[in-house]
């Protein structure tokens, strides 16, 4: 079947021009006159700052000379144990965020005192909310994403608007106009916000990287209404383009191909740019032979109408779970001779794509080359894959001896040894039940949802990356017999599963650990199965949304979690910690009805093609995440008017590792962002517990500062209110220093600026 990158482009002159509403928004939020892609960049009023995702900031307060002088300005406590990972937004002088039991919570963006909660948001993504408002200001509203459905609250009064909503007052469901029976849906909403434009708010979704999970078509909604304005099918229906690229019928039961990443938009032309991850099953697409367009691809869609302006796959037939998920950015680049607005998209591979934004045309020649072949039955991989020219990889592409970490012991070196030389190794190598194949990046290494940002006028792209590989070895599928016992073999695989993604929060005895996870023995169980699988593959309270767990691992889990429960009688739910008073103006969102369990579907009766029964056996790779010598996470800096890396820098340090040298963290970017400013600085979070400045010329670190817990977690955001600059870092993980108590170390939202005058 094709798999050639077919650039359509369908450019109307409205592309080409600016609107009435956009000259009407600008004369009213402005303070000086600038362009539009300027204008975007003086307020952090959306997820990442603004539509294009850049984070860049015109702010000039903060520079070069004195950004060692910033200090704590103030604090917005989260009055709770719970982990965050939530980029606030400010917009006239008050800021937005999350605490207080999965709360959202307007403060005073100058000093942090709360204006009003409106608590009790069990459900709710964790990551950001989006932020509307009507051209005069009359109207504001947030947008949420909670239990399946998209709901609005007022951000002047806190309130549920009750007009909002498709379904029923002040909601709209997830799962209805995908074209699939809702029934036979999960999660359907996104686990990252979308994007406002204009009056739309456009979203993605994370089903889930199960066989026979959701769809993930892309979609927009009216932000006043709360209906579909447009769907776009990621697996194409019969007679749509691309459908040709998957077996007759794929679109009943093939899921996933979603934008569970980030959005960004070119406000001006009125454009989307949308990321899409792999189709499940992610690591056996033998039901789905193909290039499967539109997955793994940068789509850019009519943000208007929905319709394909032009796409680029990254990735033909994904078998590596080589998602795309980092915010496309928005540049504009001196190229030829000529200037030129452009598109970079950093992917997991390692690699920087680089487009003609208009046109979807590649600055530099993208080659096709041969790749190694699967050797699974009915397994039929793709014979090229896409390779970028000129731009070098951010991040290194093979495992070899020679380059393992030099601070492991020797029994641990040569278990590697012998573990790398019976393996396959290399990029888009394909994975076999015969042998373990071992690939870098792997699937959670590169570039992941929060690690791009931008100085979009200057056409410099930065990347944040960690150098993680994944092991991966194939084993047939296992069928549930039910969701009570577990044989011997799935005992041992849950108790496996629970040291690697559970035990560091959770304890070996699984009551949890004071200040990070709660006891997984006293869970509330209420929910089924379905709610516990919701609960973390979407996050919840301290729990981080862990999309990427493997729903087989989740249900082996579940039920060896229960079973232990039942056997020390303990059932009861753990109190949860109250929070002071505060100005509460509403709970619990929308009522919505309760949702029957969802129904398991196979595949269509007449299906009679090749069936994906095998899965990936390591859960998920295993990622061995400091297999290489450091630095295991980096920072890059792309000069993208000469395609080339300006510097390359470790993101943050092992404390301890005794090395003259930073060596960067294991998973040290996950869930981490950056802050661009036009002052030349680049504020980034990192896995060793601190926030630094970096100088954007050269990479040279300018300040950094301990915030006393560890993994800061979620996108950073700048600010100016009342004449001041502030940056806002959510930081609520554990103490770094055990010997401290939790009141000794600020938890929540720590908000710096330079010194008062």
């Amino acid at each position: 079947m094709p798999h050639t990158n077919t650039i359509s482009v369908r450019l109307s002159p409205s592309f080409y021009i600016l609107s009435g509403f956009f000259i009407l928004l600008a004369s009213c939020n402005v303070k000086h006159s600038e362009p539009l892609a300027t204008q975007q960049h003086i307020e952090w009023k959306d997820y990442g700052g603004g539509p294009d995702h850049s984070k860049f900031v015109e702010f000039t307060q903060i520079t070069k000379k004195n950004v060692n002088q910033l200090e704590v300005a103030f604090i917005v406590p989260t009055y709770d144990n719970s982990n965050y990972n939530f980029n606030p937004i400010i917009v006239d002088n008050v800021m937005y965020v999350m605490g207080r039991n999965n709360s959202i919570i307007a403060v005073d963006s100058s000093t942090g005192k709360e204006i009003w909660i409106h608590e009790n948001l069990k459900g709710i993504i964790t990551r950001g909310i989006n932020f509307w408002q009507s051209e005069d200001k009359s109207q504001k509203r947030l947008i949420i994403f909670l239990n399946n459905t998209m709901q609005a609250i007022d951000a002047i009064t806190g309130k549920s608007i009750m007009d909002f909503g498709d379904t029923g007052p002040g909601y709209t469901d997830m799962r209805l106009g995908v074209d699939r029976d809702p029934e036979t849906l999960g999660r359907m909403m996104p686990v990252i916000p979308g994007h406002v434009f204009e009056d739309l708010i456009l979203v993605g979704s994370a089903p889930g990287e199960n066989p026979f999970v959701g769809p993930g078509h892309l979609r927009a909604y009216s932000v006043i209404t709360g209906k579909m304005a447009w769907i776009f099918h990621t697996i194409p229906l019969p007679g749509e383009y691309g459908y040709e690229t998957w077996p007759k019928d794929a679109y009943k039961y093939v899921g996933a191909t979603n934008t569970w990443g980030e959005i960004s938009v070119d406000a001006e032309r009125g454009i989307a740019y949308f990321p899409t991850g792999s189709p499940t099953y992610d690591f056996d697409g033998a039901d789905r032979q193909g290039a499967n367009l539109f997955g793994n691809c940068i789509i850019a869609l009519d943000a208007r109408t929905g319709k394909r302006l032009w796409h680029f796959q990254t990735v033909h037939h994904d078998i590596w779970d080589y998602d795309l998920t980092a915010a496309p950015q928005l540049i504009t680049v001196q190229h030829d001779g000529k200037k030129v607005d452009a598109v970079a998209v950093a992917a997991k591979t390692g690699f920087l794509y680089v487009f003609d934004r208009v046109t979807g045309k590649p600055l530099w020649p993208i080659e096709e080359r041969p790749v190694p072949q699967s050797d699974m039955p009915n397994e039929k991989s793709s014979p090229t894959q896409p390779f970028p020219t000129v731009i070098p990889p951010f991040n290194r592409q093979v495992v070899t001896v020679e380059d393992m970490n030099p601070y492991w012991s020797n029994e641990k070196r040569e278990e590697m040894i012998e573990r790398i030389s019976k393996s396959k190794v290399g990029l888009f190598q394909p994975l076999s039940d015969k042998y373990e194949t071992i690939a870098i990046p792997g699937s959670t290494g590169g570039a992941n949802y929060g690690n791009t940002a931008a100085n979009p006028k200057k056409g410099i792209v930065y990347v944040q990356t960690k150098e993680s590989a994944s092991i991966y070895r194939l084993k047939i599928r296992e069928p549930r017999k039910n969701n009570s016992e577990l044989s011997g073999d799935l005992i041992a695989k849950a108790e496996a599963s629970y040291k690697q993604t559970c035990l560091v929060c959770h304890g070996a005895d699984k009551n949890g650990l004071e200040g990070l996870g709660t006891s997984l023995l006293t869970m509330d169980r209420s929910g089924g199965l379905d709610a516990f699988k919701l609960t973390v593959t979407n996050g919840k309270g301290r729990m981080p949304a862990m999309p990427h767990l493997d729903g087989e691992a989740l249900s082996n889990l579940y039920t060896y979690l229960a079973s232990l429960a039942r056997t020390r009688g303990n059932n009861s739910q753990q109190e949860q910690v109250l929070p002071p008073s505060g100005p509460v103006v509403a709970s619990g969102g929308v009522k919505v009805p309760d949702y029957p369990p969802r129904k398991e579907v196979g595949y269509p009766m007449d299906y009679m093609g090749p069936k994906a029964i095998y899965i990936e056996s390591n859960n998920y790779g295993e990622a061995a995440n400091d297999i290489l010598t450091p630095a295991w996470s980096w920072i890059v800096a792309y000069d993208l008017n000469k395609g080339e890396i300006k510097w390359k820098v470790p993101l943050g340090d092992d404390d301890d590792i005794d090395s003259e040298e930073n060596t960067g963290t294991a998973n040290g970017s996950l869930r981490k962002g950056m802050v661009v400013t036009a002052t030349g600085l680049v504020f980034a979070t990192a896995g060793d517990g601190r926030v630094y400045a970096y100088d954007a010329d050269n990479g040279n670190i300018l300040w950094k500062k301990e915030v006393g817990r560890t993994n800061p977690q979620g996108i950073p955001a700048m600010y100016e209110a009342n004449g001041r600059q502030y940056l806002v870092i959510c930081s609520t993980g554990r103490l770094k220093d055990d010997t401290l108590k939790e009141e000794d170390i600020p938890k929540g939202y720590v908000v710096y600026a330079l010194p008062k005058k």
